[in-house]
């Protein structure tokens, strides 16, 4: 956690994982994802199942690393650090009472278009089964919403504010376009419950004497039916009201489960979607979603240590 990973700065990361990876004894590999940012892969011996996580986190980047007795507090401490942490140790069990078919994947990027992700599936795989590290408090998994990105923007006109009839307001005009996504029905699933719509950013306007001659807004759709169709829906509800950018999408994805291990759904995204040439999809791991991307992210030690037990199991029943 000491090392900072935003996404985009995940190099220095990535070069301790290589070298303490190699340390460890694995076979280590580099793939450019782009001029400076690579993913790690690392075998014990062949892969036939692949722990992964991604390494870079959330800005900002200084939360402060501290410990009590129940957890441990930092950036990336539950999402996903601690996840490396636990996947790393179940690795070495795993070694040391002679299973070595597993490696792992950590991918570059997760947090905005999961860049890593698709770069690394495009390589041929001989994995079954890829284990894709996420804060589920141990869970398996079964089922995650899909996301819809898009960026929106609206051109106004400006004016003195004494004569606003004399110019065009984007914060007004885009405002009811928002407020027309954040009425809309955003489909409901029995397993994955409602999509949900979120305004994560608003950005406009000049000075409080102006009529605002710009404003954009980005959004978040969890989204629980297809992504064709979602975009479909966004479309029509701004129409030429705005300009719409979509940034990324993924559809639902059903996960696989394994008797004997406790199963949630989810509502977050992760790279499992874009890693459909890597095996069957599980995505489990230690903490909690509602600590991630916050100012006080941390782990249960407890729960952490449960991880690295579960993942250990895991791979063993998998590979049995």
């Amino acid at each position: 956690m000491a090392i900072p990973s935003v996404t985009g700065t995940e190099r220095e990361i990535a070069e301790f994982l290589s070298t303490h990876l190699a340390a460890l004894g694995y076979r280590v590999e580099r793939q450019k994802v782009t001029a400076d940012r690579f993913n790690v892969f690392a075998f014990a011996d062949e892969g036939r199942l692949m722990f992964c996580t991604h390494i870079d986190t959330v800005p900002p980047a200084d939360v402060p690393i501290r410990e009590d007795d129940e957890f441990l507090y930092g950036r990336g401490a539950c999402d996903t650090k601690g996840i490396i942490a636990a996947m790393l140790e179940a690795g070495d069990r795993l070694r040391k009472s002679g299973v070595t078919n597993f490696g792992y994947m950590f991918l570059v990027g997760e947090e905005t278009d999961s860049i890593g992700a698709k770069t690394a599936n495009t390589l041929k795989w001989n994995s079954e089964y890829v284990v894709v590290g996420e804060p589920t408090q141990n869970q398996l998994a079964r089922a995650q919403k899909g996301t819809f990105m898009v960026n929106l923007s609206v051109v106004g006109r400006a004016a003195h504010s004494g004569y606003p009839e004399r110019g065009i307001s984007a914060i007004q005009n885009l405002w009811s376009v928002l407020n027309d996504c954040e009425n809309a029905d955003w489909g409901h699933d029995p397993v994955l419950g409602n999509g949900t719509l979120n305004v994560g950013v608003f950005h406009g306007g000049q000075a409080a004497n102006i009529v605002p001659p710009q404003a954009t807004a980005s959004i978040m759709i969890r989204v629980v039916e297809s992504r064709e169709h979602v975009e479909q829906k966004m479309r029509q509800i701004v129409g030429n009201r705005a300009t719409m950018e979509v940034v990324g999408s993924s559809d639902p994805l059903i996960l696989h489960s394994v008797e004997g291990f406790a199963t949630t759904v989810v509502s977050f995204g992760s790279d499992a979607p874009h890693l459909g040439n890597t095996g069957k999809r599980l995505l489990i791991g230690p903490g909690s979603i509602l600590d991630a991307h916050t100012a006080g992210e941390k782990i249960s030690k407890r729960e952490l240590v449960e991880g690295i037990d579960l993942y250990e199991r895991l791979a063993r029943k998998l590979l049995a």
